[in-house]
């Protein structure tokens, strides 16, 4: 993917290929193998780790509060004892600077990982990462988008980036007329690319964390109406099923990337 190995693709007459990735959550090392054999890489969002629920030794929270502690806010959370967790949460802030530290290593997480992506990237947020931070570290080779279009080898493609309002309260999550807006405002497109998925009971389900994620009715009406080929999304880490098809429009979750390692890889 790097250098001229899409120009000599399309010299060749080969089938353009696009590789997808989404919930990177701190994998920098696949992510820098993602867009090998493609001519571009998308990504679907969630870069940032701030605390592996399979392994709760990796990310922000125990790097600045220690694995015990970890380990139990991931038990009140994975509960749904969110007052409790968020109780928790606040007593161990107590007397520190909460923004200034998360940003800190934030910002160490968002240099590593912007490094890593290949030319060119599309790239749209999850509802854990910082979109203010993002102009800081995109390079010139890695195009954000977030409620806009972008012509990949003669396909349209639109990204809605974000998550809807939970009781979790991560950093970006909007509320629903705002995150309609956004996918209004795509119109019809070939690919639609978002970070959370449409709101249907088998996509939306974690099987392992034992609830449903948010999903967007907004999204869900935007392929009924205007049956895009595929529409792809991330967000759901397990859900009971991987691939649908509502009406022509082919609905794929990307995969747990920080888990997987592979990309999912699209080729016309």
């Amino acid at each position: 993917m790097r250098g001229s190995e899409p120009d000599s693709r399309r010299r060749a007459g080969r089938a353009n290929r696009i590789h997808v990735v989404s919930d990177v959550h701190g994998n920098t090392e696949a992510l820098a193998r993602a867009g090998d054999g493609a001519d571009a890489l998308i990504c679907l969002g969630d870069l940032v780790l701030f605390l592996d629920y399979a392994d709760h030794s990796r990310g922000i929270f125990p790097d600045l509060f220690g694995r015990e502690n970890a380990d139990r806010i991931v038990a009140l959370r994975t509960a749904r004892r969110y007052e409790e967790a968020r109780a928790f949460g606040r007593e161990l802030w107590a007397g520190r600077d909460r923004n200034t530290e998360i940003l800190g290593a934030v910002r160490k997480q968002y240099a590593e990982l912007f490094a890593a992506f290949p030319t060119p990237t599309y790239a749209t947020y999850g509802n854990v990462d910082v979109p203010d931070l993002w102009p800081e570290y995109a390079r010139p080779g890695t195009t954000v988008l977030d409620g806009e279009r972008a012509e990949i080898g003669g396909r349209v493609f639109g990204f809605v980036g974000g998550g809807l309002r939970t009781p979790m309260n991560t950093p970006y999550e909007i509320g629903d007329e705002e995150y309609a807006a956004k996918v209004e405002a795509l119109g019809e497109v070939d690919v639609l690319c978002s970070h959370i998925p449409p709101e249907v009971p088998e996509l939306t389900y974690d099987t392992v964390a034992r609830r449903f994620e948010r999903g967007s009715t907004a999204l869900l009406e935007a392929i009924r109406a205007t049956r895009p080929r595929y529409a792809l999304f991330g967000h759901v880490h397990q859900p009971l099923v991987h691939r649908m098809r509502i009406g022509t429009t082919e609905c794929v979750n990307v995969g747990h990337f920080a888990s997987t390692g592979t990309p999912w890889a699209l080729s016309w």
